[in-house]
């Protein structure tokens, strides 16, 4: 079954930076999309940002374009997520997802649209 192990989150500073990682199992990963959502104390799970099959295409939630890079490499099976000048407002547990959605051409932006998600990752920005 496909599995998804985030890894890289922590405690820093605003204004540092982080690089989160998600390591996939189970099916062939240069397939499927990729996606990365966050969840915040009190607050509903978000999207952050999406990745295509190849990595040619990225989309990204408004709050993090800019500061945010998603990026994978196929041959190791990860998607990474490189977040610089984090804020407080940051702060939040990050998840990996994919879905069942072979080769797809749009970008998925909505929890419904992935079908495997990890653990997550807690990720704390101090002010």
């Amino acid at each position: 079954q496909v599995q998804l192990v985030e890894s890289g989150g922590g405690l820093v500073q605003a204004g540092g930076s982080l690089r989160l990682s998600c390591a996939a199992s189970g099916r062939t990963f240069s397939r499927y999309s990729m996606g990365w959502f966050r969840q915040a104390p009190g607050k509903e799970r978000e999207f952050v940002a999406t990745i295509n099959w190849s990595g040619g295409r990225t989309y990204y939630a408004d709050s993090v374009k800019g500061r945010f890079t998603i990026s994978r490499d196929n041959a190791k099976n990860t998607v990474y997520l490189q977040m610089n000048s984090l804020k407080p407002e940051d702060t939040a547990v990050y998840y990996c997802a994919t879905s069942d959605v072979l080769y797809g051409s749009s970008f998925q932006t909505r929890e419904y649209e992935y079908n495997y998600w990890g653990q997550g990752t807690q990720v704390t920005v101090s002010s």
